[in-house]
């Protein structure tokens, strides 16, 4: 290159071999660098001190969903939560929320991803959405739309969003959401080509116009994962009659923490 020493022109070619393998390395890992599956094995028993029942949700020979239904409080049941999780552990992880459901008359069913848990088969945004999808069905056999709520927390915003875009639902609730995957990962990575290289896109921001029902979304200030600016993204899709619920020094992982989001998500459970 012209006007480059020899010495110049050896560190730009370190930068850009650092570089490229930056981003072959994320675009080979992204799954290990984005999900933290914490496995068990199949025989061991969940114990938990609500009401549960396990089952599985199979949908072929290599594919099984491992699912836990928490069972209302109350004497009878108003309907049904369909709760999809963070990226990170198992149900075993995420079952003390369900007293936030089963307290307000409703099944909480909790349902781990591919790889996590005892569930197999292989993680792919295809396969997560149609487990959504297989998990909604399920619960139509019991329930009418309009008793089934979809909440997704963290990474499960994004999977829970997608189905209320093509499935009808008494509510929608985001904990903690990103506005898409893409522009998330584009927050930490912004020299690379995220768009091309993501294989998990989970556009939430193109599900959130599709959706009909009522949504809630809740996010802290403090949140150092999906920082609030990407989640207020989300504002300019939003219903006028759709809340967007901000509270002050909230982090990524105590939300649940405040009165101010306890007192709201209970007032929105006994919406009639």
């Amino acid at each position: 290159m012209k006007g480059l020493s020899k010495k110049q022109f050896g560190w730009i070619k370190i930068i850009v071999a650092i570089y490229a393998m930056l981003g072959i390395a994320f675009y080979y890992l992204q799954e290990k660098i984005l999900f933290h599956p914490w496995p068990i094995p199949t025989g061991q028993v969940f114990e938990f001190k609500e009401p549960f029942v396990e089952t599985y949700l199979r949908l072929d020979e290599l594919t099984s969903y491992s699912l836990v239904q928490f069972k209302s409080t109350d004497s009878i049941t108003k309907g049904v939560v369909l709760y999809f999780h963070g990226n990170k552990g198992n149900i075993n992880r995420y079952a003390k929320f369900a007293k936030n459901f089963t307290r307000n008359g409703f099944e909480v069913w909790m349902i781990d991803y591919p790889k996590f848990g005892k569930s197999t088969g292989e993680l792919s945004e295809a396969n997560l959405q149609e487990m959504a999808l297989q998990l909604y069905k399920l619960a139509r056999v019991r329930y009418e739309p309009v008793q089934i709520i979809l909440y997704g927390k963290s990474m499960g915003t994004g999977i829970a969003a997608q189905l209320a875009s093509i499935r009808d639902c008494k509510q929608l609730i985001l904990e903690t959401p990103y506005n898409s995957m893409v522009s998330l990962v584009r927050h930490y990575a912004f020299i690379y080509p995220v768009e091309s290289l993501l294989k998990f896109k989970l556009l939430t921001n193109t599900y959130l116009p599709k959706v009909t029902a009522p949504i809630s979304i809740f996010h802290g200030t403090d949140d150092a994962l999906i920082p609030l600016s990407n989640a207020e993204k989300l504002k300019s899709v939003l219903k006028p009659t759709d809340l967007f619920v901000t509270l002050e020094k909230g982090t990524h992982h105590n939300l649940n923490n405040f009165p101010q989001m306890q007192q709201t998500l209970d007032s929105l459970l006994q919406r009639p």
